[in-house]
């Protein structure tokens, strides 16, 4: 029996090591708890924003598994005085991509839909374009379907109508594209396209049977713990209760009220329409970098959706490269509805990511998001 647990004789040496042996427990636990604290980085990040446009910007990095620095600052709103906290929601835009393609991974794993899956598969009743019936899921997801980069203005107009649900939207978009011919021939190169995701969410729902938000909430957010993930703009109308959106006008800055033009159609929700936290957002870029503890597709098809097709630099929703500082390849995605920027960057030979997100869609709000994860490699790695 240990004699320093106070357990032994009871002479008046023992008697006094268990007042010295808590208080060293106690700082042992202290600096322990310390460790796994994040560091706040908003007073650096309030620097970077000082007498530029952005309103407000956010900003985290894992390494080792863990959130080793975050940070928030600035105002929801311009004009207004509620300051950003560390739980407020961003839209992420074009980052919702890799979470669509999370999505089809998990559902190819579960037996219900293939790589190869083709939109004839999926949609028999579509008048499809001859050249766009052997299209495949993994073709959408991409970029290489033969899906234009840009949406016709006739169709674009018809989305933003917003006429029956969501998914009613989706079939709407996957009718006006499919209808017409390829913009190239399918799998022959990569054309950047949010109507190819939209098309793959489309066909991620016909199949389940359940609308594409409600599957992304169900499969992906509830398992990584993303509380505050949800889609579109995250404020209310009439209330400054999250950050609104900001554009760059001739008379200045303006806030844009969530709905109904604070995001885009809810037909291409699957390219781009999720909001979450900072925090939430670095619980995503470290699932990906397998540190996260949850088990939702094997490591096999996670290297799958980071592998570029050959002779490209994008995989299913990331953008591969390579950078020094991340020790080779490096994964990076950025997003904007025009009116929020984010960005994430990982790196999986120095179990690395960095997020970055502001309520700014100009110039100013991309070049701040980049400073901070600038910020956040210099002082990490």
């Amino acid at each position: 029996m240990d004699e320093s647990l106070g357990d032994g004789p009871k002479n008046s040496q023992n008697r006094m090591k268990p007042s010295l042996t808590l208080p060293f427990l106690l700082m042992c636990f202290l600096m322990t708890t310390s460790a796994q604290i994040p560091t706040d980085i908003s007073s650096e990040l309030e620097g970077l924003i000082e007498d530029s446009p952005v309103p407000s910007i956010a900003a985290a990095a894992i390494l080792d598994g863990r959130i080793v620095s975050q940070g928030v600052t600035g105002l929801r709103k311009v004009g207004e005085h509620e300051r950003v906290t560390v739980d407020d929601k961003y839209h992420i835009g074009s980052c919702t991509k890799s979470m669509t393609a999370m999505l089809a991974a998990m559902m190819v794993e579960s037996g219900k839909v293939k790589w190869d899956t083709t939109v004839e598969d999926v949609f028999p009743e579509v008048d499809i374009h001859e050249d766009y019936k052997m299209v495949t899921l993994k073709q959408l997801l991409t970029n290489s379907g033969g899906v234009p980069g840009d949406i016709e203005p006739r169709l674009w107009s018809d989305l933003w109508d917003a006429k029956g649900s969501p998914e009613d939207q989706r079939m709407r978009l996957v009718e006006g594209i499919l209808e017409q011919k390829p913009e190239y021939k399918p799998g022959s190169k990569q054309v950047y396209s949010n109507a190819g995701f939209s098309i793959a969410g489309a066909m991620i729902e016909t199949i389940a049977a359940e609308p594409y938000e409600q599957l992304l909430a169900k499969m992906l957010f509830a398992p990584l713990g993303m509380d505050s993930a949800g889609f579109r703009a995250p404020a209310t109308n009439g209330k400054i209760d999250q950050p609104y959106g900001h554009s760059e006008v001739d008379s200045g800055i303006v806030a844009n009220d969530p709905e109904p033009g604070g995001d885009n159609p809810r037909g291409i929700a699957p390219a781009g329409a999720v909001h979450c936290s900072v925090v939430d957002f670095a619980k995503y870029a470290r699932f990906h970098l397998g540190d996260s503890g949850a088990e939702l597709i094997t490591d096999e098809s996670m290297e799958f959706l980071h592998t570029p097709l050959e002779g490209f630099d994008y995989a299913m929703g990331w953008i591969t490269t390579e950078r020094p500082w991340a020790g080779g390849k490096a994964l990076t995605h950025a997003g904007s509805n025009t009116m929020f920027y984010a960005v994430v960057w990982i790196a999986p030979n120095k179990d690395f990511a960095a997020v970055a997100m502001c309520n700014f869609g100009g110039e100013e709000g991309f070049e701040k998001c980049d400073e901070a994860i600038s910020l956040l490699i210099q002082k990490h790695l």
